[in-house]
């Protein structure tokens, strides 16, 4: 049995879980509204205050499938509840980030400011100038806008400029030196 998989998921006070035909879950808390659609092999049942997923057996793609669909609606749960955020910082002499409405504008060294519009439902904020926080209910879609973020300009060995997330280390290089 999937470790992950067998365990129940707790719905706290405040948030509903509707689960309708062709395992679409939609789970509604202070915070909005999630909905997916999950696989169809699985078994979502409501018990109570709790979620419970069953497999309906032991093959490898169900195995797999069965602790994927728990942390799925797990994640949804804490989402409308508590939200996710992602850190990052932005290092290098020069490199600032700003927002402008719901636009991030970011300096990077480049011959001209990268723009960036905030997608529906999530928000950034800029402390500072260096640090940016991606704010929004879906863990997905905060982890890739971070994702994309950072790729505008992704921290280099040498002198660790660039953007990169507040917990990520930077493994530095020595650069060359001078021959006598």
């Amino acid at each position: 049995m999937s470790r992950i998989g067998r365990m129940p998921i707790a719905i706290p006070a405040g948030v509903t879980v509707d689960i309708a035909e062709n395992n679409k879950v939609t789970i509604t808390g202070p915070k909005g509204t999630l909905e997916r659609v999950l696989p169809e092999e699985m078994e979502i049942k409501k018990d109570g205050e709790t979620v419970v997923v069953n497999r309906p057996n032991d093959l490898k793609k169900m195995k797999s499938l069965h602790g994927l669909t728990r942390t799925l609606i797990n994640n949804m749960v804490i989402g409308v509840t508590d939200g996710y955020e992602k850190v990052l910082e932005v290092n290098g002499v020069g490199y600032r980030a700003q927002k402008q409405g719901s636009k991030l504008i970011l300096s990077l060294g480049y011959s001209h400011p990268v723009e960036m519009e905030d997608p529906e439902g999530l928000t950034s904020e800029v402390e500072g100038q260096n640090k940016i926080i991606v704010k929004g209910i879906d863990k997905e879609k905060v982890g890739q806008y971070a994702a994309e973020i950072r790729d505008k300009r992704r921290p280099e060995p040498y002198k660790g400029k660039g953007i990169k997330y507040a917990d990520e280390v930077i493994r530095r290089k020595v650069g060359k030196t001078g021959k006598k």
